[in-house]
């Protein structure tokens, strides 16, 4: 994915590549669609962490590995996705189970996400 101007296009692709990633949990290929100095705001990472933002790619690999690392699959469904092209803002609402979740996702000029914000429902 990193390399390519974000656009409509390209997100609907991200979309479809980010979902199939953390439905195998394959947290390497999911960190590999963030820039090194990326963030990530999550309720979870609160509760894990003792922070709610994690900074940096490998931070955040280690973060996930720990939310994680011990599921093998996850039935991760796509209800909606919006592309800002203004701001290069992909918002992804997602449902794992019975948690609803929005994230909002935001791309540098080589199409890597350099933050990310998730918001927890039921």
């Amino acid at each position: 994915m990193s390399g390519q101007v974000m656009n409509r296009a390209a997100a609907e692709r991200f979309v479809a590549a980010w979902c199939a990633n953390w439905c195998r949990v394959d947290i390497d290929a999911v960190v590999a669609h963030l820039a090194d100095n990326a963030e990530v705001r999550s309720p979870l990472a609160l509760k894990l962490t003792d922070s709610p933002i994690v900074t940096g790619a490998e931070n955040i690999r280690v973060y996930w590995r720990k939310a994680y690392g011990g599921v093998e699959s996850a039935d991760l469904k796509i209800l909606n996705w919006s592309w800002d092209d203004t701001i290069a803002r992909l918002t992804v609402w997602w449902q794992l189970d019975d948690t609803r979740a929005s994230e909002f996702m935001d791309f540098d000029d080589a199409g890597r996400v350099v933050r990310s914000e998730a918001f927890y429902g039921k």
